[in-house]
């Protein structure tokens, strides 16, 4: 299954991309954080894996963030890896008028019945959540604005 999502933030990039690319930030835009660990020497370099922990409703879900390509300030790929579910997302940022348009494209494989099932069923919802994720982000970059507050 794949879509793209894309929202303007109303900073230039530089400012969008110092929010953006700070963990500490990820609980103020990313509901359902209970935390994250570096599990590399070297965080935020090519190839470096961290481990999230997010609260989904009445379970909690596990995943391991690996960064694929970091060419900023224009992209930055990551994957994703939870039980059942691989997903690429690909970044991209344009600075338009001092502004930052962020392009997301996200790309989900399935495993597992169980899994499948629910992106056949429920494709709407994978894009919701990533729509979630960017206007909750915008909300804090432009507003400072935290989900934790709400």
């Amino acid at each position: 299954m794949k879509y793209t999502c894309e929202i303007t933030v109303d900073l230039p990039r530089d400012e969008f991309l110092k929010k953006l690319d700070n963990p500490d930030n990820m609980k103020h835009w990313q509901r359902g954080l209970l935390g994250y660990e570096h599990l590399s020497d070297k965080p935020g370099a090519e190839g470096a894996k961290m481990s999230l922990k997010y609260q989904m409703g009445k379970r909690e879900m596990e995943m391991v963030e690996t960064i694929l390509k970091r060419a900023l300030p224009d992209a930055f790929h990551l994957s994703y890896d939870a039980k059942g579910v691989h997903n690429i997302q690909k970044n991209f940022f344009i600075e338009e008028d001092g502004k930052t348009k962020w392009v997301s494209e996200s790309e989900f494989q399935f495993s597992g019945f169980g899994m499948k099932l629910m992106g056949f069923l429920m494709p709407g919802a994978f894009r919701k959540q990533s729509m979630k994720y960017l206007n909750d982000f915008k909300a804090f970059a432009e507003n400072g604005t935290s989900v934790l507050d709400q």
